[in-house]
């Protein structure tokens, strides 16, 4: 069965990528490029056809990990007298041929995140019920927005769960010190604000967390309440929030920000040695992880999709040689210079940095299976 998953997650992948060239394409089209090739895969084609009308071809090759949207004259200067050659074209249009590509995967981490979120929900939680023996103000259907201060937002705030989780801590340890000290918990209730929305109106909330006295072989142990917690075999007291279909449409703009955000944050903290390369995953080990999150639930693909999307938009913006970024810093400079630079040079730079990255890719799998 697992089999199936990771072949879900080839083809996911496959598409992702394909996307992005698919970007590249109609950008082509549009401005008026001439486009020798679209690729699906690389490697030895297993099926070609050519339009006879445009010549373009249209080719299915044996590797099906990736694509490409090949341009006339955009490699080489064969043709550097003739204008329907790529890099005889305005800078202008070349850019935003490049970017073309950025453009589409964005798009389609919006259209993703737009489903997510109003067929499963995300970040955002929602009360279904709460334990009435503890006197707090909520209500069922409150979105939780706030805790105490902190929005609730996977890249721009903190997740639920764990600022809940940081309130209760922080009460338990406050009335340990005072039964340490007196001996009781009769001591004044700690309490933090929450903000929710209801019936479409902000509500600010104070909610107070009730100690309950717990002895064991090592001691006292206070355990805190929020109302919020489930009892064995009960239902979550909260779950995601699924938005409407037009909240879910203006959010789906931010929530593909925010995916793009903690790439650009993860690459960071990589760049900077904050988190080891043992984390990072080339392309095996994102199938691997895509097709083990699938065997467990397939709406987790729901989530994969707007990540990857946002994932490919970051990546191949980067200023790195070979990538899209690069293509648009040299054509930039070459747009400064009225020239450009020595098409033979800026070739090896490409090759070269494509290298680094097929080798960058290859490392960093191995070192993620075996370390």
């Amino acid at each position: 069965m697992i089999i199936l998953y990771i072949l879900l997650a080839i083809v996911i992948l496959l598409c992702m990528v394909l996307i992005h060239e698919f970007g590249h394409y109609i950008a082509g089209k549009i401005l008026k490029f001439k486009i020798t090739e679209f690729s699906v895969g690389f490697g030895f084609p297993l099926f070609s056809k050519t339009n006879k009308k445009t010549g373009e071809k249209f080719s299915l090759r044996v590797f099906p990990l990736g694509g490409y949207c090949a341009f006339f004259g955009e490699d080489d200067d064969c043709n550097e007298n003739n204008p329907q050659a790529f890099n005889n074209q305005k800078p202008w249009k070349r850019i935003i041929v490049f970017v073309a590509g950025v453009f589409a995967n964005f798009v389609t981490a919006i259209i993703f995140s737009w489903i997510l979120l109003c067929s499963i929900g995300y970040d955002v939680k929602q009360i279904v019920r709460y334990d009435t023996s503890y006197a707090n103000p909520y209500e069922v259907g409150d979105v939780v927005t706030n805790v105490n201060g902190v929005k609730v937002d996977f890249a721009f705030g903190e997740n639920f769960v764990p600022l809940i989780n940081a309130q209760k801590e922080t009460a338990s340890k406050y009335y340990f010190d005072y039964y340490e000290e007196h001996k009781n918990v009769d001591c004044p209730l700690y309490t933090f604000e929450m903000t929710v929305k209801r019936n479409g109106n902000i509500q600010n909330l104070t909610i107070t967390i009730y100690p309950e006295i717990e002895t064991t072989s090592d001691g006292v142990n206070i355990i805190s309440h929020t109302g919020l917690e489930s009892g064995e075999g009960e239902e979550p007291c909260i779950r995601s929030y699924v938005y409407d279909f037009w909240s879910g449409f203006c959010r789906s703009f931010e929530m593909a920000v925010g995916f793009a955000w903690v790439v650009l944050k993860s690459l960071w903290l990589l760049l900077t040695f904050q988190v080891p390369i043992t984390q990072m995953g080339g392309t095996i080990s994102t199938i691997a992880e895509m097709a083990n999150y699938a065997s467990q639930s397939l709406s987790y693909m729901l989530i994969f999709i707007p990540l990857i999307a946002a994932n490919l938009a970051i990546f191949n913006i980067l200023p790195f040689p070979a990538l899209d970024g690069s293509h648009v810093l040299f054509t930039l400079i070459e747009w400064i210079r009225g020239k450009p630079i020595n098409r033979k040079i800026e070739n090896i730079i490409h090759f070269v940095g494509l290298c680094i990255l097929f080798g960058f890719v290859i490392i960093v799998d191995i070192l993620h299976f075996v370390l």
